[in-house]
């Protein structure tokens, strides 16, 4: 390998075409995966090992005081025959904001960046061709120590994994208004992304999906007031022509699809208005014909649209045409500029 990176090639693979193409959402992963750790203040050579099962001591911290932390971004095939990563820089950037936050050492930007993209380069062939597949790139870093105190583990394992995903969502997303349970408080690790924050969210989303609804739509800890996130995505509203997402105030978290999708509004010449919304506001917008639109965006979903809100007694349904809606709109546009089908005006792709 260019970099330098050892790297033990598996001689068998689980590949197929129906693997690569029909697996679901990161369920079957990829031959190899990424591996370095951190001890006594620095970082192992990293390695490029087959996929598989990691030795980890039952008192490690990481199972223990919850220092696990992870990122999850996309390589999609290009219509050159190449593959490309969408923006891994700003996602090392939130990784090493969130390891800050729990107080663990950054991770290197040669072994983030030139590590993933060898390991990308190894697994190619498992990047899916049909429309809107792509190799799912799942970063994980967690805490080692075999020691009970409560302070910040001292030895650390770094681990990529890739696998072949298709559309999360195979439908319109349907959310139910959460007043009971809460994502984030302010001062909390709302807008960053440890292990944690999801499990918290488990039980909320369990009650949504049996009621008929995929997720919850989440509101603010202190007041149960204002819009935050849409179950595991940001979200975007349209009210009167303009795109209104909450803004960013330390408990959402700052998504990279986020970013984009905003960035891509603009250049559409629609309005952005990144501020506190209520729910009461949506109730009312829906309710004048003026809120004509909602989608969530994220990693996974990369723009989904939904279809429906429930507060309290209230139903909202929205337009989910994809010939007619400013969410399908952007959605071809960022789709078209990960496979090399639109110039890349913003310098997102990684080429690998």
């Amino acid at each position: 390998m260019s970099s330098g990176i050892a790297t033990q090639v598996t001689r068998s693979t689980r590949l197929t075409e129906s693997v690569r193409e029909q697996s679901p959402f990161g369920e079957v992963f990829s031959d190899h995966m990424l591996s370095a750790g951190y001890q006594d203040g620095h970082w192992s050579a990293p390695e490029l090992l087959r996929f598989g099962p990691v030795m980890i001591s039952p008192a490690a911290s990481a199972l223990h005081y919850g220092q696990s932390i992870f990122e999850g971004f996309k390589a999609h095939r290009t219509v050159d025959g190449g593959v490309a990563l969408f923006r891994p820089g700003d996602n090392l950037a939130r990784l090493n904001r969130t390891a800050a936050r729990l107080a663990m050492p950054a991770v290197p930007a040669p072994l983030f960046l030139d590590g993933i993209a060898e390991l990308v380069r190894l697994d190619r062939d498992w990047a899916p061709t049909r429309e809107g597949g792509a190799l799912y790139i799942r970063p994980l870093y967690f805490a080692t120590d075999e020691a009970l105190m409560v302070r910040p583990s001292r030895s650390y394992r770094f681990i990529v994994m890739s696998c072949p995903v298709g559309p999360y969502f195979s439908e319109p997303v349907r959310l139910v208004a959460e007043e009971e349970f809460v994502r984030a408080f302010p001062g909390g690790t709302g807008d960053v992304k440890p292990a944690g924050n999801y499990a918290g969210a488990l039980l909320a989303a369990q009650r949504a999906q049996s009621s008929g609804f995929h997720n919850v739509l989440w509101l603010d800890g202190l007041q149960h007031r204002l819009v935050e996130e849409s179950g595991l995505m940001n979200i975007v509203f349209i009210i009167a022509g303009a795109a209104v997402t909450p803004a960013l105030t330390g408990t959402i978290l700052p998504g990279v699809t986020r970013d984009s999708v905003l960035t891509l509004l603009r250049g559409m010449n629609i309005r952005v208005e990144e501020r506190a919304i209520a729910i009461d506001e949506i109730v009312a917008a829906h309710e004048e014909g003026t809120l004509t639109e909602a989608f969530g965006v994220g990693t996974a979903a990369t723009v989904a649209p939904i279809a429906q809100i429930r507060y309290r007694d209230r139903d909202l349904s929205f337009s989910t045409d994809p010939q007619h809606t400013v969410g399908a709109r952007v959605r071809s546009s960022l789709e078209a500029i990960r496979t090399g089908r639109a110039e890349d005006r913003h310098g997102w792709l990684v080429r690998v």
